[in-house]
């Protein structure tokens, strides 16, 4: 098995977990609403395959450990939130003008 190269945030966040010095900053709302959108997202029938840049899945990545989710479940959870109409597409809505 190869080991991941983890860059330097990842790596201290990694010696605070196993180190038993890691404290999440959620709140028991944040996680309460995390773990069902984590639960929802293991309800899986289908499977797809996409190609995304490597730069959006390290970021990705990044988020997830953040988060407390494997990657794969906050990319499903986010699909998810947008099909549903949960997320908004903000970018949608820009003119091209500022608005006050």
């Amino acid at each position: 098995m190869t080991k991941t190269k983890l860059d330097p945030e990842e790596q201290e966040l990694l010696n605070a977990y196993e180190s038993g010095e890691f404290e999440s900053d959620l709140d028991a709302d944040r996680r309460e609403y995390l773990t069902r959108a984590a639960e929802e997202t293991f309800k899986k029938d289908k499977r797809i395959n996409i190609r995304i840049s490597r730069r959006d899945l390290e970021a990705l990545q990044r988020r997830a450990l953040e988060e407390g989710l494997p990657y794969q479940s906050l990319v499903s959870s986010v699909l998810h939130k947008y099909v549903s109409g949960g997320l908004k597409d903000i970018s949608a809505n820009k003119s091209g003008q500022r608005t006050r």
